[in-house]
């Protein structure tokens, strides 16, 4: 039950209670009326419109914006035509308004159904129209309208911060229940199929031939699938071969909410328009799919959060590294990446054990037009304000080192600039 639903049915009670009231007031003082037949029929007016519309006033569903300014129409109407119907003395001796305080009411349902803001415009209304029929201002006029102005706009605001209160709950109660079922989930996977997956690796790294292949295509699963499991991740990824050209290709799949992969198949690309607003993202997310039998992922235990797009060409960067790596070092080159989160930067090291780059390697190839360390690495760093240095000794391997800015405001202001 929404924690506002009380309040509503408080508000029926009070708009049947001061229509009641308001009547009763008009009875005891009928002989003071001028105009008594024109109070008869506004009150006849005030009781059908009351009663006919108590459902618009049970939920917010329900107490849509044309039954709210209609309803305050009905009051301020009754506000107005009080000096026509009552006696000049009564209006000028600060006597009640026909609608009395049912007009409350009204801008109460404008409080409870679009927050303080919409209360403070209601009335603002109501005391216009007092001003109006008072023919000037007085201490009970001014009394009248900031008693019913502060006690609608308080009542916005809670109604406000229930509203903001209730998604917060139950947003921590999905977190929970998808938990607790990752939680049973990581049991059963445990017991069943992460111990077939690492019982195949182990035979078929034994074996050796085609099941070796096996084996490692099985590690790459078994390490994909806990590191799911563990940190519910939104995409794994695996490892295939293709037969027909003898590479090994990388394969995202989505999983989850966690968007879509990026171009290349590298985790955390851009969105169709580029664009890259939101929250901050967790870069261990987006690193993680690239573990596998052959790619160590070190990481710290805590999240490390960057801007988005400045988390997806980080994680863009790292899945061009070690294309490299597949490419130039061979398939059975092993690569590690370690992630260091420090005060001022976001830091990712991509090391692999090939055989390094000869000297002027690098600027061979980009005279050649062969640029993916100069644009998929440099300058994805570039854009996002961040530095990429790439360290090689001939048979040493080869170290590629990302370094991000820890500043929010430099990264998505760069990130801007470049969209």
């Amino acid at each position: 039950m929404s924690v506002e639903q009380p309040l509503w049915r408080a508000l029926t009670a009070y708009r049947v209670l001061t229509m009641l009231y308001a009547i009763g007031l008009f009875v005891a003082a009928y002989s003071g009326f001028a105009r008594p037949w024109l109070a008869i029929a506004y009150f006849a007016v005030l009781a059908v419109w009351t009663l006919a519309t108590l459902p618009k006033v049970a939920s917010a569903a329900r107490c849509t914006k044309r039954f709210l300014a209609a309803d305050l129409a009905v009051a301020l109407t009754g506000i107005l035509l009080t000096p026509v119907a009552d006696a000049h003395w009564r209006v000028l001796d600060g006597g009640p308004t026909l609608p009395s305080i049912w007009t409350a009411g009204s801008v109460l349902a404008f409080a409870i159904k679009g927050g303080w803001r919409w209360a403070a415009c209601a009335s603002l209304l109501v005391g216009v129209a007092n001003v109006v029929q008072r023919g000037a201002f007085s201490r009970d006029t001014v009394h009248n309208v900031l008693l019913v102005c502060i006690a609608s706009i308080a009542i916005g605001y809670v109604v406000e911060v229930a509203r903001a209160s209730e998604r917060t709950l139950a947003r921590a109660l999905e977190i929970e229940a998808a938990t607790r079922e990752r939680e049973r989930l990581a049991r059963d996977i445990h017991d069943s199929v992460l111990q077939v997956l690492a019982m195949v690796q182990r035979r078929g790294t034994a074996i050796g031939g085609e099941a070796a292949e096996l084996g490692r295509m099985a590690g790459e699963q078994e390490v994909a699938l806990r590191t799911l499991v563990a940190g519910g991740l939104a995409r794994t990824s695996h490892v295939s071969e293709d037969a027909s050209q003898g590479a090994v290709v990388r394969v995202v799949e989505e999983t989850g909410a966690g968007g879509a992969a990026g171009a290349g198949g590298a985790p955390g690309g851009t969105g169709a328009d580029g664009s890259g607003g939101g929250a901050e993202r967790d870069l261990r997310l987006l690193l993680a799919p690239y573990a596998g039998s052959r790619v160590t992922l070190s990481e710290p235990g805590a999240a490390v959060p960057l801007a988005p797009h400045a988390a997806r060409e980080v994680a863009a960067a790292v899945g061009a590294a070690l294309d490299n790596v597949r490419k130039h070092a061979g398939a059975g080159a092993r690569a590690w990446i370690l992630v260091e989160d420090d005060p001022d930067a976001v830091v990712v090291t991509v090391r692999d054990d090939g055989p390094g780059i000869p000297r002027g390697r690098l600027a061979q190839a980009e005279g050649e037009g062969r640029l993916g360390v100069a644009l998929s690495i440099r300058g994805r760093l570039r854009d996002i304000g961040g530095t990429a240095e790439l360290i090689s000794v001939p048979g040493q391997g080869t170290e590629v080192e990302l370094r991000v800015p820890r500043t929010a405001r430099d990264i998505r202001g760069k990130a801007e600039a470049k969209r």
